[in-house]
């Protein structure tokens, strides 16, 4: 499919030409419009940093311990007290926590991106920090207002900037926590709850030669439950996740993709991540009904689809259509834009296209270029936190 720019605007259209005006060669395309655009922006040479002394060009995915964590409490009134840094691992909880508080907790998950010019860029965090507050309503917890979750996580990497990855090597992964513990007995939420946000290093998922995803489609188990906290992250809808997962890859896949909880007829959402099937200029996404997370990656590409013109249907996708789907793809804060290459459905094995100058590329690289700051931000979502 060719790409198309949509006048429907002067500032869209100069946004749009810029992502067209490449020929798209994997993630080293995107690497030439860094170098191009930023230097058009700022005009500067990068800064020197004091970086912390890691191996960058061997950053993988596990938990490095940084400098400082971020945390505040809720006092019974709800109201959540001014936070504070901490050397990382010297928080002190209330000890009667974990004392049956029913799995109160949610997480979110966001990235720091180091930009060319050395200043630290954050993906629309406003958006983490509601979902987190409608997942508290939900879950009958007291959440940090909107301004308190972004401050606190401003604070986190501010303090551990040096964590940040040089341009290119990866992200400041960045988890924000919000868990019940006061004590409680019974069925009653905890009295105090505290939210905290640590971050840790991880290399870009979307390096080159990463291998496309080969998905299992799981049966018997669902992700979610109707009336369920399925459509927020809470901590306790990991539980059944883990061990399909577990069980998936010991059979040599690399995650699984789970269908709705009633009819087990519907494709939902894999382990993680938001699902999507290509069908010539239509991209069809399971509709966020209750059980399906809304994904914030999921809601950028969606928007950046539209803008290029695509048809974007949020609906109930039968799993049939697999079948049908030229190209598929999984949206998520840790993967970003990953391609599957297959889906095994009872025993049978649906091959997609992968590789260079598809939708899933081209829609990958725009969303990278956004958050690492080398393509032009018309719609606001990066903020700058230095």
């Amino acid at each position: 499919m060719a790409l198309r720019c949509l006048s429907q605007s002067s500032t869209t259209f100069s946004y749009l030409s810029k992502i067209c005006g490449f020929r798209m060669h994997g993630t080293k395309a995107a690497a030439s419009v860094v170098e191009e655009h930023v230097s058009e922006m700022v005009g500067t040479e990068r800064v020197d940093e004091d970086y912390a002394d890691v191996d960058w060009d061997n950053l993988g995915f596990s938990l490095v311990r940084t400098d400082y964590m971020f945390a505040t409490r809720s006092c019974r009134e709800g109201n959540f007290e001014q936070g504070c840094l901490s050397r990382y691992g010297n928080i002190e909880l209330n000890p009667a926590a974990g004392i049956l508080n029913y799995g109160q907790g949610l997480i979110e998950g966001m990235k720091a991106y180091r930009r060319e010019d050395g200043r630290v860029l954050l993906f629309r965090p406003e958006l983490n920090a509601v979902r987190m507050k409608k997942g508290a309503e939900r879950m009958c917890m007291h959440s940090p207002s909107v301004q308190q979750f972004i401050e606190g996580v401003k604070q986190t990497v501010l303090a551990n900037r040096r964590w940040v990855p040089p341009p290119g090597k990866g992200s400041l992964y960045l988890r924000p926590l919000l868990f019940g513990s006061g004590a409680s007995l019974g069925l009653s939420a905890a009295s105090e709850f505290t939210f905290l946000v640590f971050g840790s290093p991880v290399q870009n998922y979307f390096k080159e030669g990463t291998a496309a995803l080969n998905l299992y489609v799981e049966e018997v188990i669902p992700r979610a439950y109707p009336g369920g906290s399925g459509g927020v992250k809470s901590i306790s809808n990991y539980g059944p996740v883990l061990e399909v997962m577990r069980k998936a890859k010991a059979r040599g896949f690399s995650d699984v993709l789970y269908l709705d909880a009633e009819t087990k007829k519907n494709i939902e959402e894999v382990s993680a991540s938001n699902i999507f099937l290509v069908k010539g200029n239509t991209i069809v996404t399971p509709a966020t009904n209750g059980t399906i997370l809304g994904g914030i990656t999921r809601k950028s590409v969606i928007e950046i689809a539209i803008d290029l013109g695509y048809k974007v249907e949020e609906r109930v996708v039968p799993v049939e259509e697999l079948k049908d789907a030229e190209e598929v793809f999984c949206t998520g804060t840790a993967t970003g834009v990953a391609s599957v290459g297959s889906i095994t459905f009872q025993n049978t094995r649906t091959e997609y296209k992968v590789g260079d100058g598809l939708v899933t590329q081209q829609l990958g690289s725009i969303l990278v270029g956004i958050q690492t700051g080398s393509i032009q931000d018309i719609k606001n979502w990066v903020v700058e936190i230095d």
